[in-house]
């Protein structure tokens, strides 16, 4: 059985014209938690409704959308169509959080990030300070070769920066007939690529310096590496939590255990979430009733 599609919550226009819908699944409620799930790379928005329907089932209104150039976002990434890590950290998940705010402002916010969505969601909580009860990490590490071992950590670095020059070639990145990622901007696989071979994120244009960013988050954070992930292990998890001295971070590891025996990966979190749901609720209900309007 189908369910039906989540409904709209805003339409957004940035100022270079790039468009990108927001949808939300919302209690009754208006002081339920709110969650904004921000995707992985290459990752459609519609690809977390497993996730969405089960937070929303234990009390808290989802909010999603896409990432830059996928899903319900256009224009798809081509040749002459320039995005990075900057118009997502310092524009579009801005303007996601001003909507999220504006039709839910009697609830604690929280952003959900996955993999390179949680990256980005921490850069911009450090730069703009946007009033969120807390961050929760699924999957989400930095792409630092050294974080993969001896063997698959070169094998990362060579490939990414293969990835980059190909992208740089093409006028953008293939990832949906190539194996990685989707289809994706040039410059974003070369600001990825960057962070892969320095493990800075380092953004030419920003508007600050991102490492500092990160060393200004003071949220709540809860970070989880999941069972089998070779695309964010724990030490990758761990060396994006340490950017962040300021955080009250708390970490978890997401076991097949805790997922009542179903695989797990980078991926199949998302449907196999079983025992990850109870965790993120108690801990999201345990930091929103530590904001100042919960009391």
């Amino acid at each position: 059985m189908k369910h039906p599609r989540i409904p709209v919550l805003a339409h957004i226009t940035a100022r270079d014209s790039t468009t990108s819908t927001l949808r939300a699944l919302a209690q009754a409620d208006p002081r339920a938690p709110v969650v904004v799930v921000l995707p992985a790379m290459g990752m459609s928005a519609r690809n977390y409704a497993p996730l969405v329907r089960a937070l929303h089932r234990r009390g808290m209104t989802v909010v999603t959308t896409d990432l830059r150039g996928h899903g319900e976002s256009l224009p798809v990434p081509a040749r002459g169509v320039r995005f990075g890590y900057r118009e997502i950290v310092e524009e579009d998940i801005g303007a996601v959080l001003r909507e999220t705010f504006a039709a839910f402002p009697e609830a604690p916010v929280l952003l959900l990030g996955h993999s390179l969505g949680g990256q980005l969601g921490l850069i911009h909580c450090g730069l703009r300070r946007p009033r969120l009860a807390g961050v929760v990490l699924v999957a989400s590490g930095s792409a630092w070769y050294r974080c993969f071992g001896p063997l698959a950590g070169p094998r990362r670095l060579l490939l990414s920066q293969l990835y980059a020059l190909t992208a740089a070639l093409l006028g953008h990145w293939p990832g949906e007939r190539l194996g990685f990622a989707g289809r994706e901007s040039a410059r974003l696989i070369r600001d990825w690529a960057r962070q892969v071979r320095t493990g800075r994120y380092t953004v030419p244009g920003g508007a600050a310096d991102y490492e500092q960013a990160l060393r200004q988050v003071t949220l709540p954070v809860l970070a989880v590496d999941v069972a089998h992930d070779g695309l964010a292990p724990p030490e990758a998890v761990d060396h994006l939590c340490a950017k962040m001295p300021r955080a009250d971070i708390t970490r978890w590891h997401y076991g097949r255990g805790d997922a009542a025996g179903r695989p797990l990966d980078h991926f199949r979190w998302i449907r196999h979430h079983h025992g990850l749901i109870e965790r993120i609720t108690a801990w999201a209900s345990q930091v929103a009733a530590a904001q100042p309007s919960a009391r």
